[in-house]
């Protein structure tokens, strides 16, 4: 059973649907949960032991809070879930959409990393980095800024990995499918009959559930993966070991 002993366990984006089941996997394997999100989000459920509202975007809000970390126990791991895209496609990219999915998936992610370095190094027990990518890294889904994005933090993970692993710190990566999450009610409002249709793509028939990518996450996160680093887990319904609307075409 994955027990983190009471070692802080510091999650971002904790009030949306994969951070609530994170947290509630992490407090379930004995982890202090620190949750971070923004203002007026609701980071009161059970589970947290300490909450921090400020935006990823402000770097000034992030040095702050990774100095507040500095002064108490450091972290046994850091997962970076926040993550927002509504540029579906290339013609949705304008100027202003590209600077906030890079900013808030991927440059955001980064500089919070960085600044924790410092105090998540030479732990007696190590410490880790999860990064909460997406397969949109790894083949084109659509939404081509997030894409990019989660490619950049997809390599900004193996340089973590690469170099602090001297200094006990292991790096990974979670790559969902499609997760049923809010973040899909914009996509229902307009095309109800969208989860249906999309599902059929998956070899298990069906979008991936937040607890599948937080049960992935807190593994990586933990003990048990103490000799996975540079790595990405896929937890994508099957989708990209398969073309199945290939076959389909193919098949008798």
């Amino acid at each position: 059973m994955i027990d983190f002993g009471g070692r802080s366990v510091v999650v971002t984006g904790a009030a949306g649907g994969v951070g609530s089941a994170l947290v509630a996997a992490l407090s379930a394997s004995g982890a202090r949960v620190i949750a971070c999100d923004r203002e007026g989000t609701d980071l009161t459920g059970a589970g947290i032991e300490e909450a921090h509202h400020f935006d990823l975007l402000d770097d000034e809000a992030v040095a702050a809070f990774a100095k507040r970390l500095s002064e108490g126990a450091p972290p046994a791991a850091v997962i970076s879930n926040a993550g927002w895209t509504r540029a579906e496609t290339l013609a949705d990219v304008s100027t202003a959409a590209l600077d906030h999915e890079m900013n808030l998936n991927f440059r955001s992610a980064a500089l919070l990393s960085q600044a924790l370095l410092p105090v998540m190094r030479n732990q007696p027990l190590g410490a880790a980095f999860v990064f909460i990518s997406s397969v949109n890294a790894q083949a084109h889904f659509g939404n081509p800024a997030y894409a990019a994005a989660k490619a950049a933090l997809n390599a900004w993970m193996r340089a973590i990995a690469t170099e602090e692993g001297r200094n006990g710190i292991r790096a990974n990566a979670v790559i969902p499918g499609s997760i049923r999450t809010g973040a899909w009610e914009h996509r229902l409002a307009h095309k109800p009959e969208i989860l249906a249709a999309v599902g059929k793509l998956y070899p298990l028939g069906r979008l991936v559930e937040p607890v599948e990518v937080a049960r992935a996450a807190v593994f990586l996160a933990s003990p048990f993966a103490s000799g996975i680093t540079g790595t990405t887990l896929n937890v994508d319904a099957g989708l990209m070991a398969s073309n199945l609307p290939f076959l389909d075409q193919i098949g008798d």
